[in-house]
């Protein structure tokens, strides 16, 4: 099969499964409106990245206990088509997923057919294996466009993936990661950070070798590095990223006037303990290979509603964060 039929393949299950996601959701009140913000003039061809902790969802009906969300804007059999939309709206090419606990039965199949190449990362101790009629272990993943990027290597240390534009011909290293939740924990969220900054630093210092269609090495491949750090920006894990020798910065301190501070919230919930509105996700770039072209804004406390997240009309208690990058000129 030609590129040419596979893409009109791919573009006629887009549209089957949004009608799916309109028929799922019909009745329901639609999805926050969030527009993108241009950060700068790129030269076109833009990465898009989307980065989201889409909860989990053992815990979600679980252990999580979000006292102010409705059990059944839970339920697994819709909630995933809201996810599903999310995704299809901003149609990213490269998507990094927190708390993926349907892997295998949902998100592997459904993103093959839209053209995505994969790797999953499940957590050894995952918290939904203590959940009963779990589906699984939750863990990370990474979803790339294959018309736009080609893998060259993954690794199981972490989820770790190396890509190739097909447009522009240079590579990129991807990282996803989730680190330890709740309060007390600083320490091992500290520990975590460390050692996977310490596997960045070895990916980085052996560039991706040649190979027959791209003969000349690139020198000088950037990260990108998407998570839930569990972390606000005032804790150590996230000041060992922002000062780390390899010139990282994180994307969503463009929202600020100055470029200087992360948004006041990425996660708003109601647990029986209390309220929590922090900044826990981030997606870190380096700095002087790629520039930050496009960010999608937060939706605004009106928008989230009294019973903040998750709710009818959104499906995580994490919010997406979406970055267009451009690959700086050499």
């Amino acid at each position: 099969m030609g590129l040419g039929s596979s893409m009109c393949d791919q573009d006629h299950q887009e549209q089957e499964l949004l009608r799916e996601c309109e028929a799922a959701l019909r009745g329901r009140p639609p999805r926050f409106h969030r527009q993108f913000v241009r950060c700068g003039d790129g030269p076109g061809d833009a990465i898009r990245v989307m980065q989201w902790n889409i909860l989990a969802q053992a815990l979600g009906e679980g252990a999580d206990c979000f006292v102010r969300c409705p059990l059944e804007a839970l339920s697994w059999p819709v909630r995933k088509y809201l996810i599903l939309e999310e995704i299809l709206t901003y149609r990213p090419h490269i998507l990094c997923l927190q708390e993926v606990d349907h892997y295998y039965d949902t998100f592997k199949p459904v993103m093959r057919t839209l053209g995505y190449g994969g790797n999953f990362f499940p957590k050894p101790w995952s918290p939904c294996l203590a959940v009963e009629g779990n589906n699984g272990p939750d863990g990370c993943a990474i979803f790339f466009d294959q018309s736009r990027f080609e893998l060259v290597d993954s690794t199981s240390i972490a989820v770790l993936t190396t890509l190739r534009c097909r447009v522009t011909g240079r590579c990129v290293f991807v990282a996803v990661t989730h680190l330890k939740a709740r309060r007390g924990w600083e320490r091992l969220r500290s520990a975590q950070g460390s050692d996977l900054l310490g596997h960045l630093q070895n990916l980085v210092s052996q560039p991706p070798a040649r190979t027959a269609l791209h003969p000349s090495r690139d020198p000088d491949p950037p990260l990108i590095v998407c998570g839930d750090f569990n972390a606000t920006p005032c804790e150590e894990v996230y000041r060992c990223f922002a000062s780390s020798p390899l010139h990282l910065d994180s994307a969503y301190k463009k929202l600020s006037r100055e470029g200087a501070t992360e948004p006041l919230y990425t996660t708003w919930k109601i647990r029986p303990s209390g309220e929590c509105c922090s900044t826990l996700d981030y997606i870190w770039y380096t700095h002087d290979s790629l520039c930050v072209d496009a960010v999608l804004d937060m939706p605004t406390e009106e928008q989230i509603g009294p019973g903040r997240l998750p709710s009818y009309h959104y499906p995580s208690d994490h919010l997406s964060l979406i970055c267009d990058f451009s690959f700086v000129r050499k």
